[in-house]
């Protein structure tokens, strides 16, 4: 399936059928973790059958049903570690998707995980894995000129990375970043005060890359 499709499908679903993953599902996700962890010198861990951490009082007040897996994003402390893990677990999330499981983005709405955090590692923010009861919905979204500098004139590349950045998952939907581009040159930043906007940052610009396409930009 395509990458846009892929994104275009993903819905943030917080209730799941009571439903184990099957052994090639798990080892295709975990291959895809494993190059995560190396690409990004992260350690991000996927619980299977672990129920206890949305079995907490917040669980229940973030609606949270039956969520029986989840990914633990995890790393040495850093000032980059949380836009890392929110890249780095996107690329997770959508490769969940594709392989037909749902996911929700969870900071703060669950109890204590079963991760391995070794000394000078963080466990940044947490994602719910499992079979949803639905595939969730689509929610409001902000303009492209709402969080970018986007014209008329604008290569194709830059509008198709914009439009990908306004379909990523970020927290409450609050959609706090703004693009800005000189000529290949793209400059990616939160934009206003919020939660877990170095997370979100690290989402949008995984969206973005897939959208535009490495190859035509360069980060600044």
């Amino acid at each position: 399936m395509d990458i846009m499709e892929i994104i275009k499908q993903r819905h943030s679903v917080r209730q799941y059928l009571d439903k184990t993953i099957d052994l090639p599902i798990r080892e295709a996700l975990d291959a895809c973790v494993e190059e995560c962890n190396r690409e990004g010198d992260l350690h991000i861990q996927v619980l299977y059958d672990e129920p206890e951490c949305f079995q907490s009082r917040l669980a229940h007040y973030g609606s949270f049903r039956n969520v029986n897996h989840y990914i633990s994003l995890v790393g040495k402390k850093s000032p980059d570690l949380a836009e890392r893990c929110g890249y780095y677990g996107e690329k997770i999330v959508l490769k969940a998707q594709e392989l037909g499981l749902n996911t929700c983005w969870v900071a703060l709405t669950h109890g204590k995980s079963k991760a391995v955090i070794a000394p000078g590692e963080k466990e940044v923010i947490i994602i719910s894995l499992g079979y949803g009861e639905n595939q969730g919905k689509e929610h409001k979204s902000k303009s492209l000129k709402e969080v970018s500098d986007i014209d008329a004139l604008v290569p194709d590349w830059y509008f198709k990375g914009i439009q990908a950045a306004l379909l990523a998952p970020t927290a409450v939907n609050q959609q706090k970043f703004r693009f800005t581009r000189e000529g290949n040159t793209v400059h990616a930043q939160t934009a206003g005060l919020g939660t877990n906007l170095k997370v979100d940052l690290g989402i949008v610009k995984c969206h973005f890359e897939l959208g535009a396409g490495k190859e035509n930009f360069n980060w600044g």
